[in-house]
């Protein structure tokens, strides 16, 4: 039962009315507290009820410390009800098997994404029959056991949970180490103790369109593959037929994987990631054992473009966020305007680039205009063919525009 009242200011209540689901704490004019509230503040993570200046309810959320202290998880109510996870997890589920993405050549989604499928702070992406969560709040991270019971009850093939949020928990949270990692629910709901047991150790394989990725949720950047891409993946490999084609920023292999399947002529995969260029070769070795058009390079993508002249008429830039908060929008343009530029200067004539940004803090006009920058530094003529963005497992709340977050790009250049 909530116990906390978050009062806003006068006239601070007209983004909460648009259903935006942050309240800024410059918004907060008081907080009641409950005369049995055991604390003198509201603890991060807590479920609060928040209303404007006059009482008047306009939803309830989790509480946390920084510039967005509460993320609304449900607008004009004062409690949460028992089945909440059960029903928003049920919804995201029924969503994901409409899209036609569960079946015999597909077993890897994201089941959901946070404001986008009305669980703010919260991000699960599904493996076969392994959901790995990730809580990005404090309020996600007390409610993991609920959650994990909601995921297999609603969502038939999973079997296994995994909580990995050891990168992804607010820094300012005091929260022990060993509690952000490690937990292992199974289809009972019974934890398996803190330490990742043999069941999540072993080596795990998943589908996606028919291809098999290696997925290291344990080690690997975010859940452990990168979801989002699956669609653009797809795109590309209907570029690839007899085409030299670098894949910067690698990471696991998948555009480097499609290309193959799409009958690239070579593909060259680069990462600086020594581990992240391992799990490639598995993963061309698995879908195309001893196939010696693929070679793999543990090098600094700057340095490794650094002279690439007419070697390749196909380049994939999906760089790592380069901008993670607004403070670092201006170096993060001139990265990509760099990279970029890079890219244009070298590919051969009439080439094919795919070009990323996964920064939220940069929207599509931002990376649309470092992209024609590079582009009029070089002078060549250059082309858009498609611009990209997020699947529809990744859905992005319509009064949440922040969640628009991975922009791309496929250019010709003459």
């Amino acid at each position: 039962m909530t116990v906390i009242t978050i009062v806003l200011k006068p006239h601070k209540e007209e983004s909460l009315l648009r259903f935006h689901p942050w309240v800024f704490s410059g918004a907060i004019g008081r907080v009641v507290l409950d005369k049995n509230y055991p604390y003198d503040e509201p603890q991060e993570g807590e479920v609060v009820c928040v209303t404007d200046h006059q009482g008047n309810v306009l939803g309830v959320g989790h509480y946390q410390i920084g510039s967005i202290t509460v993320r609304i998880l449900e607008f004009g109510v004062r409690t949460l009800s028992e089945d909440f996870y059960l029903r928003r997890i049920a919804a995201a589920y029924a969503l994901r098997q409409s899209l036609g993405l569960i079946g015999e050549r597909n077993n890897t989604y994201r089941l959901v994404h946070g404001e986008g499928d009305f669980l703010p702070g919260l991000v699960v992406d599904v493996y076969a029959d392994t959901a790995v969560v990730q809580a990005h709040s404090v309020g996600m991270h007390r409610s993991r056991q609920r959650i994990a019971e909601a995921i297999v009850t609603c969502v038939p093939e999973v079997k296994n949970v995994y909580y990995k949020s050891d990168d992804t928990l607010p820094f300012k949270a005091d929260i022990k180490a060993e509690d952000k990692v490690g937990e292992l629910v199974n289809a009972e709901c019974k934890m398996h103790g803190q330490s990742p047991n043999a069941e999540c150790t072993a080596e795990f394989w998943s589908m996606e369109n028919g291809l098999e990725f290696r997925i290291d949720w344990l080690r690997g950047q975010k859940t452990g593959f990168f979801v989002d891409q699956r669609e653009n993946r797809a795109l590309l490999e209907r570029f690839a037929q007899g085409r030299d084609v670098l894949n910067m920023f690698c990471y696991t292999g998948g555009f480097s994987v499609y290309a193959l399947r799409g009958g690239a002529k070579m593909v060259h995969s680069v990462d600086v990631s020594e581990k992240a260029v391992e799990l490639v070769r598995k993963n061309v070795e698995r879908n195309f054992p001893s196939d010696t058009r693929h070679e793999a390079f543990a090098k600094e993508a700057f340095a490794f473009m650094a002279d690439i002249q007419n070697k390749y008429d196909l380049i994939i830039l999906d760089p790592p966020a380069f901008a993670k908060h607004r403070d670092a929008i201006k170096n993060a343009l001139r990265g990509y305007q760099r990279i970029n530029q890079k890219a244009i200067e070298q590919i051969r004539p009439g080439g094919i680039l795919f070009t990323f940004s996964c920064s939220q803090a940069i929207d599509k006009e931002m990376f649309r205009l470092a992209v024609f920058s590079a582009a009029a530094a070089v002078g060549r003529k250059v082309k858009i063919l498609h611009q990209l963005h997020q699947p529809a497992d990744h859905p992005i709340n319509i009064y949440h525009p922040e969640g628009e977050y991975l922009k791309g790009l496929v250019l010709q250049v003459e």
